[in-house]
Formats: C-alpha cells, sequence, structure tokens
C-alpha cells in the first residue's frame, strides 16, 4: 500500500472505531465526536481506560499496535464491568468488535476508579508477560537485535557460533514493512516452520492479494552515521529464494516482503559511487587495492598434496588455524582440499615436512562461471575476476543499452519496482523508452572475507540500501560446538587491534547491581 492508501485505511478504522464506541465515550463523560477524530480518541481512551498517555505512541508501532490492540479491547471491557474470563475471550477473538455489543445492546455502566492491579496470580503473570514482549519488540524492532553467526564466510572476524548484537539505530532503524507479524522473531516461528508473517509469495498475486495490500511502504528513522568501507554490515539478502543457502537462484523471483527476507552478514567493500574490481581474488575501489582492517584476514581456497599416507589433514588445519578443516578429493587421497587458508596459514603450512605441494585454487580471468553476477553470457566474470562495475548513488543517471542493462536490470525493476522491457534494440521502463535511468536509492557490495567459500554479492549483485539491517556492534558470546570461547564473549566487533574482552567489567557491574537492589530493599524495609 502506498501511504495514501494507508491513510485512507486509517481514516476507516477511525470511524468503525467511532460507531463502536461513542456511546461508550459518552458514559465515561466524554463527547461521542472524540471518539472520531484520529489520534485524539486514542488520547481520550487512554483516559477512559486509565491509562499512560505514551500507550498511545505503543498504538501506533508496527508489530506492537498488534498487541496493544488486544491489551486495549481488554481494558475498554473492564474499565465497563466486563470483567469476566468470557469477556475477554469474546474482546480478542471478535478483533475489538465486542465494544459494538457494549456501545448498543449491552446496559453497561463507566468505572471511573476501578482497580488496575490484576485479580488474580495468573492475571499478574499476563500483564506482566505481555509487556515484556511489548519492551522487547520495541528494543528488538528499533534499538538493538541479536543475531547468530551460521557461516564462515567472515572467519577470523567473526566465526561460526559468534552471537552478536546488531544496532539499528546507527544507519536508521527501519520501520518494519510486515504489518502483521509475529513479535521478535523473522520469516519463520521456530518450532512450527510456518511464516511469521501475513504475505502471498505468488508472483501472479504478490500485487493484488489484500494481504500483500497491508504492507507498510518502506521507511526509515533518523540514524547518526552511514556506512564506512569496509565495516561489517547486517542486510536482508536481495535475491532470497525462500531455500536453504545450498540451493541458491538468484534469478528466481519470490518476493518476500524485504524486512522478511534471509538476513545476512557479509563485509560493505563497495559503496555507492564506486568503480568496483575483483583482480586475482582481491578487490580493487577506483582502480586501487582495497585494504582491509587489520582484524579482518582474507582466505582463499587450496590444493594440497602430501608426501606420505599419514597425513592427518584434520590435526594440521586445527594446528595451522585453517577455517573448515581439510577433504580429500580422490579415493586414493593423493590432494586434499583447504576450503579457506589465510596468507599467514599457509606460510606455515607449507613448510610442513608432511607437505609435498601446495597450490592456491583461482579462477582464470575471462573464464566465465555461470553463477556469478550477472548471469549474462556476454560477462566472463568469475569469483577471482570480476568487473569493473559501477555502483550506483543515489540521484545518480547512467547511460542505459543492452549491453549494460543486464548489470543493472534488477536493480531498475525489483528493487526500484518498475517496469521494464526489451523490443527489439529498445528498452522501456514503465512504457517508455529509456536510454538512461537515474536511481532512487544507494547500492552497496558485500562480500566475504572467506573468498571461496562465501555465497556474496559476486552471486547477487547490488544491494540497495533499503535492503540494510543494521550494524553489529558486540559479541556477547560465542561458542565452538559445545565450547565456549571465553575470550570472545563481550567483545566488539570493529576496532583496531585484538578485540577486548569486557566479561569481567560486565560481571563485575551486574554483581554491584545486583548488591545495589538487595542493600535497597533492605534499607526500605528497615524503614517500614
Amino acid at each position: 500500500m502506498t501511504w495514501t492508501e494507508w491513510l485512507i485505511f486509517l481514516l476507516i478504522i477511525q470511524v468503525i472505531h467511532g460507531l463502536g464506541t461513542w456511546k461508550l465515550y459518552e458514559k465515561a463523560g466524554q463527547k461521542a465526536w472524540q471518539a472520531f477524530v484520529p489520534v485524539y480518541n486514542a488520547v481520550i481512551l487512554m483516559k477512559i481506560i486509565n491509562r499512560p498517555l505514551w500507550w498511545v505512541i505503543l498504538l501506533f508501532l508496527p508489530v506492537v499496535n498488534i498487541i496493544m490492540f488486544i491489551v486495549v479491547w481488554v481494558e475498554t471491557a473492564r474499565s465497563f464491568g466486563k470483567n469476566s474470563p468470557n469477556d475477554t475471550v469474546f474482546a480478542i477473538i471478535s478483533l475489538g468488535f465486542y465494544n459494538y455489543y457494549l456501545n448498543y445492546a449491552a446496559d453497561v455502566k463507566y468505572i471511573e476508579n476501578r482497580s488496575l492491579q490484576p485479580k488474580s496470580s495468573s492475571g499478574e503473570w499476563t500483564s506482566s508477560i505481555l509487556f515484556a514482549i511489548v519492551a522487547a519488540t520495541i528494543v528488538h524492532t528499533y534499538f538493538m537485535q541479536p543475531f547468530t553467526i551460521p557461516s564462515s564466510s567472515l572467519e577470523k572476524s567473526l566465526l561460526v557460533g559468534d552471537f552478536l548484537f546488531v544496532s539499528k539505530f546507527h544507519y536508521g532503524a527501519r520501520v518494519p514493512m510486515s504489518t502483521i507479524a509475529a513479535p521478535m522473531v523473522h520469516d519463520t516461528i521456530p518450532g512450527l516452520k510456518i511464516k511469521s508473517y501475513a504475505f502471498n509469495d505468488d508472483y501472479n498475486t504478490r500485487k493484488t492479494s489484500w494481504i500483500n495490500k497491508l504492507q507498510l511502504p518502506y521507511l526509515r528513522l533518523p540514524g547518526f552515521e552511514k556506512i564506512k568501507r569496509n565495516e561489517i554490515v547486517v542486510f536482508n539478502q536481495p535475491a532470497d529464494t525462500l531455500l536453504d543457502m545450498n540451493d541458491f537462484h538468484p534469478d528466481r523471483n519470490y518476493y518476500k516482503p524485504i524486512d522478511k527476507k534471509t538476513n545476512l552478514v557479509k563485509r560493505c567493500v563497495g559503496l555507492p559511487g564506486d568503480t568496483l574490481e575483483v583482480r586475482n581474488g582481491y578487490v580493487y575501489i577506483n582502480g586501487k587495492k582495497n585494504e582491509l582492517p587489520d582484524r579482518a584476514k582474507l582466505q582463499f581456497s587450496y590444493y594440497v598434496k602430501p608426501k606420505t599416507h599419514q597425513f592427518d589433514p584434520a590435526f594440521l588445519a586445527s594446528r595451522y588455524d585453517i577455517t573448515d578443516g581439510a577433504y580429500p578429493i580422490d579415493r586414493q587421497i593423493s590432494s586434499y582440499y583447504l576450503p579457506a587458508v589465510s596468507d599467514e596459514a599457509v606460510e606455515k603450512f607449507k613448510n610442513n615436512p608432511n607437505v609435498a605441494n601446495i597450490k592456491i585454487n583461482k579462477q582464470i580471468k575471462g573464464e566465465r562461471d555461470p553463477n556469478i553476477f550477472p548471469h549474462d553470457p556476454n560477462y566472463n566474470w568469475n569469483v577471482d575476476f570480476f568487473g569493473p562495475l559501477y555502483l550506483p548513488k543515489k540521484g545518480a543517471t547512467i547511460a542505459l543499452d543492452l549491453d549494460v542493462l543486464p548489470l543493472y536490470k534488477r536493480a531498475i525493476s525489483e528493487y526500484e519496482d518498475n517496469t521494464l522491457s526489451v523490443n527489439g534494440n529498445q528498452i522501456l521502463i514503465n512504457g517508455e523508452v529509456a536510454t538512461s535511468y537515474t536511481f532512487k536509492q544507494d547500492y552497496y557490495w558485500m562480500m566475504g572475507d572467506n573468498r571461496h567459500n562465501s555465497i556474496d554479492a559476486r552471486a547477487w549483485g547490488l544491494v540497495p540500501y533499503d535492503h540494510v539491517l543494521g550494524k553489529p556492534v558486540f559479541i556477547w558470546m560465542s561458542w565452538n560446538g559445545l565450547k565456549p570461547r571465553w575470550e570472545r564473549f563481550f567483545t566488539t566487533v570493529h576496532g583496531t587491534g585484538k578485540a577486548t574482552s569486557f566479561i569481567i567489567p560486565f560481571l563485575i557491574l551486574v554483581a554491584a547491581w545486583v548488591g545495589f537492589n538487595k542493600w535497597r530493599k533492605s534499607k526500605k524495609a528497615k524503614a517500614l
């Protein structure tokens, strides 16, 4: 839905609310017309149900408001003496239309100074749980979200088993687009394996389905910094296939809402306005080799030939800190494949007495890999030799022809919501012949440091800014299988030099806080 459509929808909701509550407003000593005025009616309603005014804000926060609507429906009924479990159930399952019964049919009286304390322990627990969910959803959506590293694409900087806190406010929190969704979960409800949101993924109905019409337009709150080169960024995968990453199809279009696409974490090596190229596995920006931070370690895959059959790849991979181990590539075990090895590890590993030969596994320049963006036979690009490619900047205009079109086709049609077709030698955008195009948003290039074992922008291409989720800032926990990596607990993600663990200061602060609370309670008890 557009913002205009949403405004009309909200006005209709206000009319429905007014028709169902205007008599209740009058019985509470208010004016009937107040039930129909947008926002103001919510302010008056908070007075009627004797709840704080800041609840009004919660009623307009996507996802959070779903919970708050339920609470307000129940609170409205209770404000007019309907306190039984049946009243609560009717208020919820009727989606608030129980108010119509109270407004027109029931003989109810307004209880001005009703007690806000739950009448039972179960009621108290329910109230506490609801508002804990509301608070956690606000933090999760607009401030900080937990995230787990599932793959080794940024190995050495971020490890498999790292648990991160991802800041939403650094780049500006993105307002949820999926208005009907379960709180604090992503695209799937854990355990149930069903979608956590209301959306029709079918291509033919994606723009006509009433469910899809309830999607909010993209909106991002102001942030206090922009994405910097070589920062690690969490974002939604642009070409999400809804399948696992081992069955990746970047040209298959499943129309998942942006905020429900798969979350990924990569390093932003290319910024809007850059011209990016990959030469021999190394990134060049505007013709200059990109220098990564000192915490980052580039890794490539290698073939290793041992001197003897007593070669123990698992032990040597562990000893020389080789990511993802080593795997035999033939039955005679005459050679092994090492998926990810840093330059430092290679220097040590090649001098091992059991290593006869070690050879890097790199593709040849000009050899086309069909799995590499832009998936066009006219572009002979691969993971090690790629580009040059201009990364569009918001407001930038490019000349458009059939040679250039494969690079920006997806951005123009999918990410910027234009209709695009080709008629002979002509390119038509929204039915008009186009020889140029001006981009509506910024685009980034996200890559893994594990260059031969990372599905990244080389597979799907440009990453639009509206897909950016946030900035990982803190590793709060890290596990290697069942073994904790204590040295990584409470360490920062970005920065220079070896990361310092702040777990001891954190534990001291927690102990101090617990001690202070006990002292305060003890002092209060003595005063009584």
